[in-house]
């Protein structure tokens, strides 16, 4: 598959997915709790905090990956250069 094809694929399941809403029981009883107390604006920054706490863990782990991935195609970058230079050697002997 194509990259631009995997990025137009992300991008389409990001812009059909519904609005997220992330809580638990006790967050949504706290969040009910609160609403009929008259206070909406509780449960709108608890969904926040819940949906930036379930993010960051993706994060680290995608930064891992793309600094690895980055380090390995460098590596693989001078295998190449370093055989080219076997090759040439071998040759000339």
């Amino acid at each position: 598959m194509k990259r631009w094809q995997v990025w137009l694929m992300i991008v389409l399941l990001m812009a059909v997915t519904p609005d997220v809403m992330a809580q638990c029981a006790m967050c949504r009883s706290t969040v009910e709790s609160t609403i009929s107390n008259g206070r909406s604006v509780v449960a709108s920054d608890l969904n926040f905090g819940i949906l930036y706490l379930l993010l960051i863990p993706y994060l680290i782990v995608a930064s891992i990956g793309y600094l690895w991935y980055r380090h390995s195609k460098q590596e693989y970058g001078r295998r190449i250069e370093i055989a080219g230079r076997v090759k040439r050697a071998m040759s000339q002997v």
